[in-house]
């Protein structure tokens, strides 16, 4: 399915950025996880999914920001321009070159690498 992964999970020292590139860009929703506690997780949902399928966790600058995940999208071309649209970065693009899978890498608002693909 378009614009979805497995769980994977986004850390951040802007959560509140990370928020709008994530939501604006894929459509996801952030919700408060349970437990509370003074660890602020945010759940992430897909448009329209039922359970989380992944996380947002506001390391509040004691961790690198990093996130390691890659989704599969509708078009690659049209996604890497609403990545940079958004404030964020293509940093490797293959677009139509052999028989087989397109694919980007990218990096977010924050510097976090992520990647695209879509299986033609």
């Amino acid at each position: 399915m378009d614009n979805t992964v497995t769980w994977f999970e986004v850390a951040t020292g802007d959560p509140e950025g990370a928020q709008r590139f994530y939501g604006g860009l894929f459509g996801w929703t952030f919700a408060v996880g349970d437990g509370g506690g003074p660890m602020d997780y945010r759940m992430i949902s897909y448009a329209g999914g039922g359970e989380p399928a992944g996380g947002l966790f506001n390391t509040k600058g004691e961790f690198p920001d990093h996130a390691v995940f890659h989704v599969q999208v509708a078009d690659v071309e049209e996604t890497c321009a609403r990545t940079e649209a958004l404030g964020g970065k293509v940093i490797t693009k293959v677009v139509g070159e052999g028989a087989g899978t397109d694919f980007a890498y990218l990096q977010d608002t924050s510097g976090s690498l992520f990647g695209i693909f879509h299986r033609r």
